[in-house]
This record gives structure tokens, sequence and C-alpha cells, in this order.
């Protein structure tokens, strides 16, 4: 699928801004994978070291969902940088692989999150109501990304 921006046309000259950033544009699925594998990072460590309070605290004191999503996020995380690491050592094919399940990892922590915990709160992501939770907004963000991280896998960091 090829969507066409209506000002495709136009030259960086006619918007100063992208003449601006241009230089940057490659550091942007960079810092897309790093933002994405830090966060999964630290949220699956801060959950492997506190494991039953996070099971107390969001699954019911289910520690074996608590500890298949605490993995999900850790792999998910870890395989982002690493499919980036892959690729910068020559190994396209394997960091490209490695990259889309380190995504497909995170689609059902994702949806587990927002639909078993975040939904009754709403959109917004801000706590309310007295409770210290809020609504589904960050995390459905975070699923837009592994969504995309599993279609385009390392494809747009690739000259």
């Amino acid at each position: 699928m090829n969507i066409a921006h209506p000002t495709a046309a136009k030259t960086s000259t006619s918007n100063p801004l992208v003449s601006l950033v241009s230089p940057m544009a490659a550091l942007g699925p960079l810092a897309l994978r790093l933002g994405f594998g830090v966060t999964f990072i630290f949220y699956g460590w801060q959950k492997l070291t506190g494991l039953s309070g996070f099971a107390n605290m969001m699954l019911g004191g289910n520690v074996f969902v608590a500890s298949l999503v605490t993995i999900a996020e850790l792999a998910g995380g870890l395989g982002m940088v690493i499919g980036f690491v892959l690729l910068m050592m020559g190994r396209d094919g394997l960091g490209d692989l490695v990259t889309r399940l380190a995504g497909l990892a995170i689609i059902p922590v994702m949806l587990g999150a927002i639909f078993m915990v975040h939904w009754p709160k709403g959109f917004h992501f801000m706590p309310m109501d007295g409770t210290p939770i809020g609504g589904f907004s960050y995390q459905f963000m975070l699923l837009l990304v592994a969504v995309y991280f599993v279609a385009k896998g390392n494809t747009d960091l690739k000259a």
C-alpha cells in the first residue's frame, strides 16, 4: 500500500523545517527502536524484581500470567535492541526477524493491559476516580508501535 502525501511533490526548499531536520532523519527509526526497547526492558525488569506484587496488584495474584507478561516484556525490549545490533553487524535477515518477533511479543501484553486493566478507566492516561491506574492511551500507543515493528521489521533502517 502506497499512500501519497498531498505535499509529496513539493521539494524541501518549500519547507524550511524539512531542510533543517533532514540530516537527523536517519535517527528517527533508531530513536523509536531504542525508546521502545528500553521502555519494555525497564518495565519488564521492574515486574521481574517485584513479580508477586505485580501479580497481586494487576492480575488477581496470578503469578503464572505475571511471569508470562514479564518474559514477553523483557524479550520484546531486548529483542528490539538486539535486532538493531544484528543489523549493524551485517546480519540483516536475522536482525529483521528478531525485530519483528520482539514487536510480536509485545502485542498480546498490550492487548491484555488495555482490556484487563485500563479499559474501564477510558482513554485518558491520568489516574481518576481515586485509583492509581489511568486509562489506556499509553498502552494503545505502545500497541501501535509494536504493530509497526511487526509490519516493518528493520526495513525502515535500510538505506
